[in-house]
């Protein structure tokens, strides 16, 4: 079975609303990935963490949004086992013929871009998840602005990290 976009977009539209339902919050992933961190300086730092504005606020816990990305994480690995394509690629072909084979590069790239999209996130005060899904659910101007930027810098990245516009 193909995971048509329309199938996809449905079986989010209906999760959002559940969502909706359930917690009374919308849907959204960076949170989580914010808590983790929390977590992880919580069991070097200890409880001195929880003294952080940010996180008497966010309090670092495993709740249904941390839950959420787990379940993203473990639905995508069966998903791939299940149509037969899962594969341990460290350099995928794409970068590989813009970058090289460096699988230490591949891992550099990703961390750095990783912490620049949850420093975005949390800047932006939402992730892709949380604007372009339940933003825009809600007809939130502030998440449709959202939205476009993160289309029009992400196309822009993407042409000049792959050479499509000269530098």
């Amino acid at each position: 079975m193909d995971w048509t976009p329309y199938l996809a977009g449905l079986g989010i539209g209906i999760l959002s609303w559940f969502t909706f339902l359930l917690s009374g919050r919308p849907l959204g992933c960076s949170t989580a990935y914010a808590r983790t961190s929390a977590m992880i300086e919580r069991a070097i730092r200890g409880d001195s963490v929880l003294e952080k504005p940010y996180y008497r606020k966010f309090v670092p816990q495993i709740d249904w949004e941390w839950m959420l990305v787990l379940g993203i994480v473990i639905g995508a690995f069966i998903t791939a086992i299940i149509q037969g394509e899962f594969a341990l690629i460290w350099v995928p072909s794409t970068f590989e013929a813009a970058f090289g084979s460096s699988s230490l590069l591949r891992l550099a790239v990703a961390l750095v871009g990783g912490v620049l999209m949850g420093l975005g996130a949390r800047w932006a005060g939402g992730c892709t998840s949380g604007h372009g899904i339940s933003g825009t659910l809600q007809l939130a101007i502030a998440s449709w602005i959202a939205v476009a930027v993160f289309f029009v810098s992400g196309i822009i990245v993407a042409f000049l990290l792959y050479g499509v516009i000269a530098p």
